[in-house]
Formats: structure tokens, sequence, C-alpha cells
């Protein structure tokens, strides 16, 4: 093999390393993070709820996103009110024994800097349907304790038939007893996950 063909593939190969260690995994931290929802009641309010259990991670490339993807505990629903929490998880809504989890699994990604769009596969009532989020990223910027973390914002809406939660109930007015349209709002931060060091 020629001198200059060998540099050149150890120069590839050099490069296509130094490209995959520069990839780096954040991970959802709950504790400064939060999923929400909203939903119009009885055509004149919207209720609002939030899930509690969740977590997630998030691959950058030289500050390009690369990866994403996310669990949803649906058992830890909470609208503020234990009974309707509790006819939320039954078969009328969610079906959380037969449905514990909503997923989200990133297709692809398009835009620049902080502005972004995601497409990805979510997963809800056992339907899959692709879910097109906007979404603002902040950082990678270091807190107080040396740790590294990005800002997750993103709002978007869905329609609850279209995975299959077909609740409805009419009311004289004509208006829905409950809306179709959720819209949903997630507000993360996400650490980097660095390797632990073998003693």
């Amino acid at each position: 093999m020629q001198p200059k063909l060998l540099l050149n593939l150890i120069a590839s190969a050099s490069l296509a390393l130094a490209r995959a260690n520069a990839s780096d995994t954040y991970k959802i931290d709950p504790v400064h993070s939060s999923i929400t929802f909203s939903i119009r009641h009885l055509g004149i309010n919207n209720v609002k709820g939030r899930f509690k259990e969740y977590e997630g991670a998030v691959a950058l490339d030289n500050g390009t996103i690369t990866e994403a993807n996310g669990t949803i505990q649906v058992k830890s629903i909470d609208t503020g009110v234990q009974k309707r929490d509790e006819h939320l998880l039954t078969a009328d809504f969610f079906d959380a024994a037969t449905y514990p989890t909503i997923t989200f699994k990133m297709k692809r990604v398009e835009g620049s800097g902080d502005q972004l769009i995601l497409f990805a596969d979510f997963t809800m009532h056992g339907v899959t349907r692709e879910l097109r989020l906007p979404l603002k990223l902040s950082g990678p910027i270091k807190d107080p304790r040396g740790m590294v973390r990005i800002g997750l914002e993103s709002k978007t809406q869905l329609n609850r038939k279209d995975f299959g939660i077909k609740y409805h109930q009419v009311l004289e007015t004509g208006a829905l007893a409950l809306g179709e349209e959720v819209a949903f709002e997630i507000n993360a931060e996400a650490v980097k996950d660095t390797p632990k060091q073998e003693k």
C-alpha cells in the first residue's frame, strides 16, 4: 500500500473517531423539568394537568441533536383531583393497565440554531403517529456544581381521538364535555452524562 494512501486512511479513521467521540448524551433532570397538558372542559374553560414520572435522553453532536427519546408513566398523571385522575386511568381514557407508558422516539430534525423542529414517533394508548415538535434548544452551559446542562422547550397540540381516546359526551349547548384537542408543553433541563471513573 502506498504511504500516501495509508496516511489518508489513518486520517479518515481518526476523523470518524473524533466525530463519534464528539457525541454527548444528556439525560432529563426531572427535578428541573415539567410535562404539562391542557384540555377544554365544557367549552368554557381549560383544565390543566401534568405527568410526574418520566425519563428521556438527548444526544448532541457538535450542537446538533442526533437522537432523542422519552418515556412517560401514565399512572403519574396529576390534575389535582384524585377521582378525576383515577377516571383518566380507566378504559374511558388512557387505559393505563393495558397501555402503561407514552413514548417518544425522534426520527429526524429540521432547522438550525436554537429553533428546531423534531419529527418523532409518538406512541400513546397503543397508537403510534408521527408528531411534529417545534423545539427551542438552549445551552449547553455549566451549572454552579460544574455539571453541563441543556434546556429544551416545546409546545404542540394533538387530537386525542387520533390515538383512540374517544370519550364523547355532548352538552345541550352542542359543546363537548371534554375537548378533543390537547395542548402539550415540555420545559426540561437535561444533564450531560459523564462516564463513571473506574476505581
